[in-house]
């Protein structure tokens, strides 16, 4: 699907792509996510560092947007997601870039932190596949989703990624200025799955098609954790895929916050990984301790740029 420039212009003026509804016009100036009328792109990479149902042989084919309309005070990626580091590009060199990954054999098209761009995208994929772009598209997201701005993807995406960060509205509130989030991400995540299904694998191990939702677990609030992971059981069972990450580091802000400055315990984090095994989770994804290092935050030098 090709959105022509009226259906365009209509998204991005008195904006309501996210949650937050800020009505901005971004055909001349910027929303609350930082995002203008032409996608912002901080990184393009082949990524080794995702799941290994995304990665392949030579990693996950990231687009990193800047901008976010989440913005956590703990963001490892806030030099890019608050500080909004990038390249304007036009939707015709967003498909250039989409291709270029194929072209470098990535297992997946990953897009991280998408929402605000979502017409950009749906166009740049539309006149990537014009060109012959075939890989799986992979929406990274917060989770903090609008349901009409996912109804647009339904013909663009293949797979869903999103985070699902906070069961209570006071630690969302706090973290992310957002106290409806769960309601808001459960919602969202139910969207989703109806949307793309239950995991496909390809004959490579690569996923194709479904959902796979992230958890990282944040030191203090491991009670938080194990109340989300019985949210997705109760509402899916074990038909989707699911990531409990151990990576959570003191970055941008976290000194502001007591519960926050430190990283988490073992305890913590096989607490949480336990009760997933006790649930009945089997399509599940852990992450060694050591991930939890300023080292696997990306450098945020623009490169793989057009």
């Amino acid at each position: 699907m090709l959105l022509d420039k009226e259906a365009r212009d209509g998204l991005m003026s008195g904006c309501q792509l996210c949650p937050r509804k800020c009505g901005a016009d971004r055909l001349r100036g910027r929303g609350l996510c930082g995002g203008g009328e032409r996608a912002l792109v901080a990184k393009v990479s082949l990524h080794p560092w995702e799941e290994p149902v995304l990665t392949g042989e030579k990693g996950a084919g990231t687009v990193f947007f800047s901008g976010c309309s989440l913005r956590c005070v703990f963001c490892q990626n806030y030099e890019i997601s608050h500080q909004e580091k990038g390249v304007a590009v036009s939707d015709e060199e967003l498909g250039r870039i989409f291709l270029k990954q194929q072209a470098a054999g990535a297992a997946v098209l990953d897009l991280v932190t998408p929402t605000h761009y979502v017409p950009q995208i749906i166009n740049g994929i539309f006149l990537a596949q014009k060109e012959g772009f075939s890989l799986p598209v992979v929406y990274n997201s917060s989770g903090y989703e609008n349901i009409e701005t996912l109804n647009l993807l339904k013909d663009s995406v293949d797979v869903f990624l999103p985070d699902l960060k906070y069961y209570d509205s006071g630690l969302a509130e706090m973290y992310s200025g957002a106290a409806d989030y769960f309601a808001v991400a459960s919602e969202a995540i139910e969207r989703m799955v109806e949307l793309a299904g239950s995991p496909v694998l390809n004959e490579e191990g690569i996923m194709t098609g479904g959902v796979l939702v992230r958890h990282m677990v944040l030191p203090g609030a491991r009670r938080d954790s194990m109340r989300l992971l019985d949210w997705l059981w109760s509402a899916f069972g074990d038909d989707i895929y699911l990531s409990i990450m151990s990576q959570y580091t003191p970055m941008y802000r976290a000194e502001e916050f007591p519960q926050l400055r430190r990283r988490l315990t073992t305890f913590e984090y096989e607490s949480v990984t336990e009760h997933a095994a006790e649930l009945g989770f089997t399509r599940c994804f852990v992450q060694e301790r050591s991930s939890a290092e300023a080292a696997y935050v990306p450098d945020w030098e623009c490169t793989g740029l057009p």
